[in-house]
This record gives C-alpha cells, sequence and structure tokens, in this order.
C-alpha cells in the first residue's frame, strides 16, 4: 500500500532556522499538515540547545536571538541554557500551532514523480515541492585526526559530549579549538582539573568593543561568499573573533587562555611538537566544531566539486526547490531568523510559477 503524503512544503528541523520558516510559512498561509510538515529528530523541542552541557547558562550564552513573533523574556541568567530554550521553543510551537512531528529521522531526499521531492523518513515517505533544510550541524561533530590518536591512552571526547567540568576534577586536560566553546570549556575546568593546556592551529583573535550591525554583516558576507562559491562553510563565529568580556580577560590574566600551537602529533601519554615539547595528559577535549549534516541530501548530487553546495540566497544553486537555513551564514540565531523568512519568500514565489503536477 502506497504510504506517501503529500504537502507542499517539508520543513526537516526544528531548531532556531526550522521554526524561524514554519513561522513565516504560517504567516504566508500555509496550513500546517496540510500545506507544510516540520519534522525534527529530536526527542523534544529545543533544537540542538536541548543537549548542551547544563553548566552553560543562559547568561553565558553568546548572541541568542529570540524567534520571530515572541521574544524571550525574564529568562533566569543562572538556569542551565538546555532548560531555558527547550523551554521557550516548546512555548512557541504551540502559540503558533507549528505542530512539529517528533521524534522523526529524514533518511534521503531523491527526486519523486511530477517534478516533486520524494523525502524518506522513518515515519514514511513525503511528496513535496520544495524543502526547507533546517538540520543544522550538531549530528556531525568534526573530530580532526593527528597521528598516534589511536595510541592515546587517556580519554577523548568531542565538545558534543561534553556534560560539564566536574569529571575532569585533578585531571590534566588539554582542550583543541579556539571558537567560543573551547575557551568556555578552559574557563570552566580550571578550577577542577590538575592542569589544562589550550592549543589551536590559528592564533586566537578577540575582538574589542561591541559587535555591532555593520560589523555582522561584514562577517556573514565572508561566510556568504564561500556557499556562492560552493566551498564549505565556515561558521559566522570563525569570522567574528571571541568576545573579550570580563571572563576572558580574566582567564588571559590568569593563564588559562594562554594558546599553544597545534600538536603535530599524540603520544599514549599526551601529545608533543616536532619543535621539541610534550604535554601529559590524561584528557584531549576536541572543542573543534561541527560540519553540516546534510548527507540524506546526497541523492539529489547537489555537492560541487569544492566539497560544498554552491548557493544562490538560500536556494541550492543547482536546485531552487531545496533551500538551506541555518547552514553557512544563516548558522546564527539571528541568520537563521533572516534565511526562514527569504526562504519562504522564494519558495511562495517558486509555486506560484510552478503549478502542482496533476
Amino acid at each position: 500500500m502506497d504510504t506517501t503524503r503529500e504537502v507542499e512544503v517539508v520543513v526537516a528541523g526544528a531548531g532556531q532556522a526550522g521554526l524561524a520558516a514554519a513561522h513565516h510559512l504560517r504567516r504566508s498561509g500555509f496550513e500546517p499538515d496540510r500545506d507544510f510538515v516540520v519534522l525534527d529528530h529530536s526527542p523534544g523541542p529545543g533544537g540542538a540547545w536541548q543537549f548542551r552541557w547544563s553548566s552553560l547558562t543562559y547568561g553565558k550564552v553568546h548572541g541568542m536571538h529570540a524567534l520571530p513573533g515572541m521574544e524571550l523574556t525574564d529568562a533566569d541568567p543562572a538556569r542551565p541554557s538546555a532548560e531555558v530554550i527547550s523551554d521557550y521553543f516548546d512555548r512557541y510551537e504551540r502559540a503558533f500551532d507549528l505542530r512539529v512531528r517528533r521524534p522523526v529521522d529524514v533518511r534521503a531526499v531523491r527526486e519523486g514523480p511530477g517534478g516533486r521531492l520524494l523525502v524518506e523518513t522513518s515515519d514514511g515517505v513525503w511528496s513535496t515541492r520544495a524543502l526547507i533544510n533546517a538540520t543544522g550541524t550538531w549530528d556531525r561533530p568534526f573530530w580532526p585526526r593527528y597521528p598516534g590518536q589511536e595510541t592515546f591512552r587517556g580519554r577523548q571526547l568531542h565538545t558534543a559530549r561534553y556534560a560539564g567540568p566536574e569529571e575532569f576534577a585533578g585531571r590534566r586536560v588539554v582542550v583543541v579549538g579556539g571558537g567560543a566553546s573551547g575557551t568556555q570549556h578552559l574557563l570552566e575546568l580550571a578550577p577542577y582539573a590538575a592542569a589544562t593546556t589550550w592549543v589551536t592551529r590559528r592564533p586566537p583573535v578577540f575582538r574589542e568593543g561591541p559587535f555591532d550591525e555593520y560589523a555582522g554583516r561584514a562577517a556573514v558576507a565572508l561566510v556568504e561568499e564561500r556557499v556562492r562559491q560552493g566551498l564549505p562553510p565556515r561558521s559566522v563565529v570563525s569570522v567574528t573573533g571571541l568576545p573579550l568580556n570580563d571572563a576572558i580577560r580574566q582567564g588571559i590574566e590568569d593563564g588559562v587562555l594562554d594558546r599553544r600551537p597545534m600538536f603535530d602529533r599524540i603520544t599514549p601519554d599526551g601529545v608533543e611538537w616536532d619543535g621539541g615539547g610534550h604535554v601529559d595528559a590524561d584528557v584531549i577535549l576536541w572543542a573543534t566544531g561541527f560540519r553540516a549534516a546534510i548527507d540524506h541530501l546526497a541523492p539529489l548530487r547537489l555537492r560541487g566539486p569544492g566539497g560544498g553546495i554552491r548557493m544562490e540566497g538560500t536556494h541550492a544553486a543547482a536546485d531552487p526547490r531545496i533551500h538551506l537555513v541555518g547552514y553557512g551564514p544563516s548558522a546564527s540565531t539571528i541568520g537563521a531568523n533572516r534565511a526562514g523568512r527569504a526562504a519562504v519568500r522564494d519558495i511562495r514565489r517558486l509555486l506560484e510559477r510552478e503549478p502542482a503536477a496533476a
């Protein structure tokens, strides 16, 4: 029996970008379940935020912007961000009646009959005229590979599995990565660990002063240029630098944020450099970021020779039916909101221009 269900638009993912897109679909007259469906593989509302470590309180969150149409107000800065934002997303879904279906895994997107797309999921197949892909990055932690990695006798983990600093009490920890997560881990770990060492591929850039709209647009433009060329996107944060706040200043003064260049190999009991030098370690914590979770789009052959998907605005240059939001320049929370609105605007034009197949 054919269990394929038809809608105009499938939204894959219910994080910031997916919910923003769903909101704009509703505002444009699309009805949930009849015209569009939101599929999310997570167990509950909150996107990737629901998996963040408990010591990342809301007051430590860098650059969280409200979803369109509902402000996040009166949040306790001492409460875990996972709880604050999951509760907020839950209220948002109910307030706008977005009817998110979860847990549903999107497994593959293929070409279907009549110019439609077939979205294969753990809950059956959806036939759609357009796809808003908002699957984010949390499910694809990036693990660099270094010589000797398999010989290390200690523990290795990624930010995605970091649960808090207490478990590292009395341990010698090497933190790899120059982004916000790496510095947050170091500042948290220092009072507990026996010793910490910070290594990064490039010297960290600390940003003085406010991050205004002009600076934000300039940073987004740099990431946008990469996706226009079909290159794998870098995060917006990677080009903005790290905010030089009081906690960062104190970490620099205390020597916690004393960066060393990237090591050349991993040994059974630590890491070492070609020019000499060895650091003993019990734990290597890889705060090395994430990659876009877009393997389910592989059947559409959208990746170019540069390794990424070449983009025009929010849609794939090779297929205007496929919109990627929360990807590349729209990976920040404010960028995700804008991308959701832009994607819905383009999809309305596409569907008006191309009548549905009989």
